[in-house]
This record gives structure tokens, C-alpha cells and sequence, in this order.
């Protein structure tokens, strides 16, 4: 394979447009640059969750999922690139509840803290979030896959799981949100 990035810089975006891989070009403000750009936050908090995190599975999975993130952007800028599909929201499932069974189930909602891998998966969280809100208006601008929008929907409930499983592997005791706690 010959080098994809060459040359780092091409002036061609001084104008606010940025290249697709089709050679069109885009607004850099727009609904489709996003909702890559917010994949891309995401993906390097989750560099920072597997840089805090203990070695093991959750983390050997988080680098999964950057991979995912990358072919998810991926299908947001090339037409015919397909790498999300069904199977890998499956997979999203599966190790989603693989981690569920290992915690106490949850009688209230808890606060986002913990540890500081914990911490920074509730950052990532919110952040799929907010990228999974992005997704949905460009979807209501120019329709995208439902594999992309549900890969992205459960991702979000991955990294509540996975930040609970973290806290745990750490130690670190859940707050359960108390809702009168001003009124005491």
C-alpha cells in the first residue's frame, strides 16, 4: 500500500471547504463534518479511556471500537465504503452484556465519576452523545444508514457499562443521584 498521507497540508481548505472522498467538496461547517468531527472527538477521548484503563478485555475492546469509529467516519465521507453493518452492532450487544452480568443491577441512577478511567468514560459517553444527536440531523438532511445511527445509539450505552465495569475493577464506590439531597 502506498502512503495514504503524503503531504499533510493542501491550502485547499483555507476557504472553508473541506475534500470528500469522491473529490467533492463540502462546507466545513457542515451537518456531515459534524458529525465526523464529533466521531473524531470521540474516538480520541476513547484514546485517552484506553490509556487510563487497565489492561484486559474492556480495554482490548475499546480499541475495537476505535476501529469501528474510524470505518464509521469512513462511510460518512466515501459513498461506497460499507464496514458497519448489523454484525458489529451485534458485537456491540454481546460485549455489552458480557459486562452487564458482571455488576450489581442498578436500583437508581448514579452519578458519571469514579476513577479516572471511569471519569473519562462518561466523557466519551457524552460525547457519543452529542455525536449521535449530529447523526440524526444530518440523517433528517440526507439519509444514512440505520446500522451507523444504531451502532453509534448502543455505543452510548457500551461506555456506561464499560465505565461502571471500570469502577469497579478499580475499587471505586458508584453515588447514586439523590434527588431530595437539597431538600435535607
Amino acid at each position: 500500500m502506498g502512503y495514504r498521507l503524503s503531504k499533510i497540508y493542501t491550502r485547499k481548505g483555507d476557504s472553508g471547504t473541506t475534500g470528500m472522498a469522491d473529490g467533492s467538496r463540502v462546507a466545513k461547517d457542515s451537518l456531515r463534518m459534524h458529525a465526523i468531527g464529533d466521531l473524531d472527538e470521540l474516538n480520541s477521548m476513547l484514546g485517552v479511556v484506553v490509556n487510563k484503563c487497565q489492561p484486559g478485555e474492556v480495554r482490548e475492546n475499546m480499541i475495537t471500537i476505535q476501529h469501528d469509529l474510524f470505518n464509521l467516519g469512513g462511510e460518512l465521507v466515501m459513498p461506497d465504503y460499507e464496514k458497519i453493518n448489523q454484525s458489529r452492532i451485534d458485537w456491540l450487544e454481546s460485549t455489552l452484556d458480557e459486562m452487564n452480568e458482571k455488576l450489581q443491577p442498578l436500583k437508581e441512577f448514579i452519578l458519571p465519576g469514579g476513577g479516572e478511567a471511569a471519569c473519562f468514560c462518561h466523557m466519551a459517553r457524552t460525547i457519543c452523545r452529542r455525536t449521535e444527536r449530529v447523526m440524526v440531523s444530518l440523517n433528517s438532511e440526507t439519509v444514512i444508514k440505520t446500522e451507523l445511527l444504531a451502532y453509534v445509539n448502543r455505543l452510548s450505552d457500551w461506555l456506561f457499562v464499560a465505565s461502571r465495569i471500570m469502577n469497579q475493577i478499580d475499587d471505586e464506590a458508584e453515588v447514586y443521584w439523590q434527588s431530595d439531597r437539597l431538600n435535607n
